[in-house]
């Protein structure tokens, strides 16, 4: 069965998840939860994307993010998807499937859209009672360890893009501190 292409438009917000091959929860696992997070922030620090909002779940990732001027949606997973599952495939005992293929996508329509998303993504891991606060779960936004990129205006990604924590030069800090990057 061929796979439904996914409706994207340039500058569009999208609340994207992707789940873990077989819904294993393989992101119990501090490591492997840290190597995803990392991906997602090293992708964002290249320019690829901006990241609003996530979250590592066991089982699966919840993003809120604005592709770039020349990324498009899937290429944007497939870098998250693709590093994280060679870094994961170096582990010993790790030669397995770790992503489902594919993802979901939703696209932000509107501040209230975007607002219920991010609440969503916050309180994730208390409905699945992963952490009692949404602040406590480390693979998270809420636990603000990165400095998050603002959502853009209705009028697409270019102005936020160029005014974003990374396109300023700032490298985002294990501790959510942003740090000029030496130029």
């Amino acid at each position: 069965m061929a796979r439904p292409k996914h409706r994207t438009q340039t500058g569009a917000t999208y609340f994207v998840t992707t789940n873990t091959w077989q819904r294993r929860a393989l992101f119990h696992n501090p490591v492997l939860a840290s190597i995803v997070e990392n991906a997602i922030f090293h992708y964002r620090h290249e320019g690829n994307f901006l990241v609003h909002r996530h979250v590592v779940m066991p089982d699966h990732i919840h993003v809120i993010l604005t592709p770039g001027k020349s990324t498009t949606l899937e290429k944007s997973m497939q870098l998250i998807k693709g590093v994280s599952s060679r870094e994961i495939g170096k582990r010993p005992g790790m030669r397995f499937p770790v992503w489902h293929p594919g993802f979901t996508e939703h696209q932000i329509r509107d501040q209230r859209d975007f607002d219920s998303h991010v609440k969503y993504i916050d309180e994730n891991p208390v409905k699945a009672s992963v952490s009692s606060m949404p602040a406590e779960h480390p693979y998270s936004s809420a636990a603000a360890k990165y400095p998050l990129d603002p959502r853009p205006v209705a009028s697409g990604a270019e102005a936020h893009l160029q005014s974003s924590p990374v396109a300023a030069g700032l490298k985002p800090g294990p501790s959510g501190s942003s740090e000029k990057e030496p130029a």
